[in-house]
């Protein structure tokens, strides 16, 4: 298995072997001057940008549709309760702020 980072990476040298074999010419691709200073030049940036703001996207969304757990907050709060007593009673004191 390989590790997800090692995939990222195969892609991202792919990528960038393949624009830089377009851009210096090692490939010719029929295409005029205009495309290719408006289009095939920036196309780094444009992936980058791209990907950028598909990743904020998926944040943006996660946290909107994160539930709430009422049932563990709930069982959270009465053991840390329990292990305060606990606590207590072999000689630690709590400030209540």
């Amino acid at each position: 298995m390989i590790p997800k980072l090692f995939q990222w990476l195969f892609g991202v040298g792919a990528f960038l072997s393949v624009w830089l074999a377009v851009v210096l010419e090692y490939v010719h691709v029929q295409s005029s001057s205009s495309f290719k200073s408006l289009f095939i030049i920036p196309l780094p940036l444009i992936v980058l940008v791209s990907f950028a703001i598909y990743s904020l996207g998926v944040i943006i969304y996660r946290v909107a549709i994160f539930n709430n757990c009422e049932e563990a907050s709930k069982e959270l709060q009465s053991q840390i309760e329990e292990a305060k007593t606990d606590l207590q009673k072999k000689g630690f004191k709590f400030d209540n702020t």
